[in-house]
């Protein structure tokens, strides 16, 4: 299904029934946390500690 769509339906059955306060609360807070990374990504960069480095693939022995 199109990510719109679904949105549309999402919203739809928001309108209808309405989140509780808490979990709009919940909602606006993961928003402004992942708001809040991207901010410090942005402008600060990443930290060398949390990046990661590509680990090569062990093949396994043919039986």
């Amino acid at each position: 299904m199109d990510p719109y769509t679904r949105l549309l339906f999402l919203m739809a059955r928001w309108w209808r029934n309405p989140p509780s306060r808490r979990a709009l609360i919940a909602m606006g807070v993961a928003l402004a946390v992942c708001i809040l990374l991207v901010t410090v990504e942005r402008t600060v960069g990443w930290p060398d500690w949390l990046r990661t480095e590509r680990v090569p693939m062990r093949r396994l022995p043919a039986p």
